[in-house]
């Protein structure tokens, strides 16, 4: 299936699911993470959810790794393609950007090379740990600059697509788990 099918498809399957239920399915998601081997790190990052429209909620997981003591770094849009990221922190302030996004306003910038695990944001993905974003290119420029040994770890409410996206590019980097709310694939 193309990239621009998954989009609407996905995007009308998120619609369709209610405050209640996303909510009730974010705090899965985050208990399904748990079963994966990524709490020896030091650095994660996360986005922080757009909510309308409704996306995982990544609060819950975030609590999880507060939780845990870990370093939390949140993305801020800078240009065509480009993130930086910051450590989160009791004094990080956020703005609302032009997607609807939270970004911090400033603070301790952490260079990708540091960032141990990244939590990707994404509307689709197979069964290979393809995945299907927004479509402007800002997490793959992002991973392609993290060191290869970067955890990437899809969040999704859906199960992985069965049909393999069929316009994967060089550019696109796959996913190293993908966690649901009743599953964590491997790939």
């Amino acid at each position: 299936m193309l990239k621009h099918e998954l989009r609407k498809k996905y995007k009308n399957l998120r619609a369709e699911i209610s405050p209640t239920k996303a909510s009730d399915l974010s705090l899965a998601l985050a208990n399904s993470s748990l079963q994966i081997p990524i709490w020896d790190f030091f650095y994660y990052h996360i986005f922080l959810s757009i909510e309308d429209k409704n996306e995982v909620d990544t609060l819950p997981l975030i609590s999880l790794l507060q939780g845990r003591d870990k370093n939390i770094v949140v993305p801020k849009v800078v240009g065509p393609n480009s993130l930086e990221n910051y450590l989160l922190t009791d004094n990080t302030a956020f703005k609302e950007s032009a997607w609807g996004v939270p970004e911090p306003v400033d603070g301790i910038e952490i260079p990708e090379n540091k960032i141990d695990v990244v939590f990707v944001p994404l509307l689709a993905f197979d069964e290979k740990g393809n995945r299907v974003g927004y479509g402007k290119g800002f997490y793959d420029g992002f991973l392609n600059k993290c060191r290869k040994e970067t955890l990437k770890i899809g969040l999704s409410f859906f199960a992985a697509e069965p049909e393999l996206i069929s316009d994967v590019n060089e550019n696109d980097v796959k996913l190293d788990y993908c966690i649901t709310p009743v599953k964590v694939y491997t790939f």
